[in-house]
């Protein structure tokens, strides 16, 4: 209805089509969610990241939930998601709504919704608002909520100390905010526990300097420069609305968001006990870790959510997907580039990232992933998956296919320990095509092997 659908990621769309009237629309739907919910009227929270038209679209959601009886707490300046995701908790809230399009350029923005547990709203929830599209219906005006500002920063932080108890004392830092919500909010947290720390990116810029605030190896270029040039003992980096984190060592520049979880768990089976949630598309290097430390793997479709879901049935330690969000155990259960920027650091100052992946590649083995993207219609997503499934061969590159987990997508595993992952992409009109193996070559072999089965399908 009116070309709105919640996605992997709530809502986002092209200006265009992502207007005032829509948005409107999105918030009445909540308000009516919440209402069949047994919440009508209680406190939620509204909050947007840096771009130019977030603060307005936020203001127009937090007025037709106030006019439903609703009291609305707006963050005093654009802030990271997971501290939105975290007031919610933090202060027993009904939900809440963000203003953001993430890493997506600046003529895109977008709109989720969080539920009162703070996690990511599961396919029922979002499915349940979509169906509830409609003007806003205001309530009798003396039923009428009201809308203030309150600090979404400090008691995030707090919370963040309080769990991790960082001491970064001597540890250099490079911080690259790519102008999104993270700066001022993950560069002060880093100063805090006592690290020195060089700022890049932090200026407020409503169109990210003109690079999507993505943290792509190619992207952070600069950050891995700026580490090699100061001597700095780590790069962090997080995406438009804070809540990805991406790592840059001396030796290994822009560290592959894979090692980044493995370096990660490991420090903190050091400490702790608990398993480890990934999805599908994430390296299997997280189980042979697992396994020294006697923990296991769950493994779930792609989708935070989905991660988040597992992380609550299994009491698991660390959860994260290989695009760059994770959480811990303690913390909400949704994604938080700043809590990990400083978990980061934390485990940096312990052993160094580029010393710890070098015991783990000499314990477990080397271990290589990529992948690829063939252009698909989003019509034919289902279609082309289904048709994979029934003609699958016996053998992709040279390797015999011992086992297919469905669960998202095809995920093919080989006898030499490898696989093969084709799934839809849930943000783009594209199939996703992954690959893992104990060497780049291995890899590439897979990647094309996978692209020759689907682009016939196509």
């Amino acid at each position: 209805m009116e070309q709105i659908s919640f996605g992997t990621s709530g809502w986002r769309a092209t200006l265009d089509t992502f207007t005032n009237r829509r948005v409107r629309m999105v918030a009445q739907a909540t308000a009516s969610h919440l209402a069949a919910e047994g919440a009508a009227g209680e406190p939620v929270a509204v909050g947007y990241d840096a771009r130019e038209s977030s603060r307005g679209f936020a203001e127009e959601v937090a007025r037709v939930l106030a006019v439903n009886g609703h009291d609305v707490l707006l963050p005093e300046r654009d802030v990271p998601t997971p501290l939105v995701a975290y007031a919610i908790r933090d202060r027993d809230l009904a939900g809440g709504l963000v203003i953001s399009a993430s890493h997506n350029p600046p003529e895109y923005n977008g709109i989720k919704f969080f539920p009162a547990d703070a996690a990511p709203a599961m396919p029922e929830v979002t499915a349940d608002i979509e169906s509830r599209l409609a003007p806003p219906n205001p309530a009798p005006e003396a039923d009428w909520g009201t809308v203030r500002e309150v600090d979404f920063q400090g008691p995030h932080a707090e919370h963040a100390m309080d769990l991790l108890d960082p001491d970064l004392s001597g540890l250099s830092i490079v911080y690259d905010a790519m102008h999104g919500s993270g700066r001022g909010v993950t560069d002060q947290l880093l100063e805090a526990a006592g690290a020195s720390v060089r700022r890049r990116r932090c200026e407020l810029d409503a169109a990210f300097g003109g690079t999507p605030p993505e943290p792509s190896p190619e992207n952070l270029a600069g950050l891995a420069e700026a580490v090699r040039e100061t001597g700095a003992d780590l790069g962090i980096a997080n995406d438009g609305d804070a809540d990805r984190v991406a790592i840059v060592t001396p030796e290994r520049g822009t560290l592959d968001e894979n090692l980044f979880f493995a370096a990660t768990y490991d420090y903190l089976l050091e400490s702790q006990s608990g398993p480890a949630v990934r999805t599908v598309s994430t390296t299997f290097l997280i189980d042979r870790v697992a396994q020294a430390h006697g923990e296991d793997v769950i493994e779930t479709p792609v989708g935070f959510k989905w991660v988040a879901q597992a992380m609550a049935e299994h009491d698991a330690l660390m959860g994260g997907e290989e695009s760059g969000g994770f959480s811990i155990r303690g913390h909400i259960r949704e994604k938080d580039g700043v809590l990990m920027g400083l978990l980061a650091a934390a485990v940096e100052s312990e052993q160094p990232f580029d010393d710890r992946l070098d015991e783990l590649r000499a314990e477990h083995g080397e271990i290589h992933q990529d992948k690829v993207s063939v252009d698909c219609p989003d019509a034919a997503k289902t279609r082309v998956i289904d048709e994979l499934a029934e003609s699958l061969p016996e053998t992709i590159a040279d390797r015999e296919v011992e086992s297919v987990n469905p669960a998202d997508g095809v995920k093919a595993l080989l006898d030499d320990g490898s696989w093969l992952l084709v799934r839809p992409s849930g943000t783009e009109p594209k199939i996703r095509v992954y690959a893992e193996a104990e060497s780049e070559a291995r890899v590439e072999a897979l990647l094309e092997a996978g692209q020759e089965l689907v682009e016939p399908l196509v």
